[in-house]
């Protein structure tokens, strides 16, 4: 009877023990997922999968490098200042590019922070030994293959040459040509005149704006025949013929077409004259025929052969 009663204590007992063990091996397992989510794991410990490096196990090996490299193998402090103006002054010039993008300014807005490029690159590239005996060519140009500092210069050379800047800006990049200021004042004349009538009826426009308009054309005319037109005068002058043609619907016969309508009428009708020539000289040749003389009668052949008898 005694073990009978004492049996539920037993039970309970043991389901209480159980309970807190599990209860302890919940907490600990947290605290050690806790733990070893904190822990940074050392790079000396960690198993490179390479094909190329396997470091043991039990390597001490550590990747991080060195912060610098020997003194013989870095770049002069002159050097180093060299590609930190050049660094700024590719941004100054690349600044200045992307506000002249639309409208086209690239050469009349930028040609003076070109030109500060092109000489701090022109330091960079000498063959000049500058301060210590020391030429940053080698060094800042083609000690590597990417060759950065020259690739980015040559970029924005090639964007300079493809605008055609060199034909609206004087030699050494110090002012605007004079054909190119004749050009854009010319151009502000004939853009205050649609503005001035705009608003109103476009037939004024066309008619009060026409002189203005055809002396830019024939201007811009001549300078394309010397070769002295830029990115920037081409574009102006696109746009000025697009407000002309499609905003205002106006019409400007050119001069050049004259001679291009004298022609195509000329051959449009020489198939006509062709033939009208044809026919005229065959109907000539029909009245110019020589016809056979007529045979004597008969009559006349007898009395001359009985004369003969």
């Amino acid at each position: 009877m005694s073990l009978c009663k004492t049996r539920p204590f037993f039970v309970l007992l043991v389901i209480n023990i159980y309970s807190l063990v599990s209860s302890d091996g919940v907490n600990l397992g947290a605290s050690d997922s806790v733990d070893k989510l904190g822990q940074t794991p050392s790079l000396s410990h960690v198993v490179v999968n390479s094909p190329v490096f396997k470091p043991a196990l039990d390597s001490s090996f550590s990747i991080s490098l060195l912060s610098s490299f020997p003194e013989d193998l870095e770049i002069s402090d002159y050097c180093s200042e060299l590609l930190h103006i050049f660094g700024q002054r590719y941004v100054t010039y690349v600044n200045c590019l992307i506000p002249a993008a639309r409208p086209v300014h690239v050469c009349q807005n930028c040609f003076a922070s070109y030109r500060s490029l092109l000489d701090i690159y022109a330091n960079i590239s000498s063959e000049q030994m500058g301060p210590g005996n020391v030429s940053c060519k080698d060094s800042l140009l083609r000690s590597d293959r990417l060759m950065l500092v020259y690739l980015l210069y040559s970029n924005l050379e090639g964007l300079w040459t493809k605008s055609d800047c060199k034909y609206c800006i004087t030699e050494g990049l110090q002012s605007l040509t004079n054909d190119t200021l004749y050009f854009m004042m010319t151009l502000n004349q004939t853009l205050t005149c649609f503005e001035k009538y705009q608003q109103g009826n476009h037939t004024e426009l066309c008619k009060n704006c026409k002189s203005s308009y055809k002396g830019l054309n024939e201007l811009y005319s001549r300078m394309e025949n010397n070769h002295t037109l830029c990115i920037d005068i081409e574009d102006a002058m696109n746009m000025t013929r697009r407000l002309w043609s499609k905003n205002f619907n106006c019409s400007f016969p050119r001069e050049e077409t004259v001679p291009v309508i004298a022609v195509s009428s000329f051959m449009l009708f020489l198939p006509i004259i062709f033939y009208l020539s044809s026919f005229l000289h065959s109907e000539q040749k029909k009245r110019k025929l020589i016809h056979p003389k007529r045979a004597k009668s008969y009559t006349t052949l007898m009395n001359i052969q009985d004369k003969l008898t």
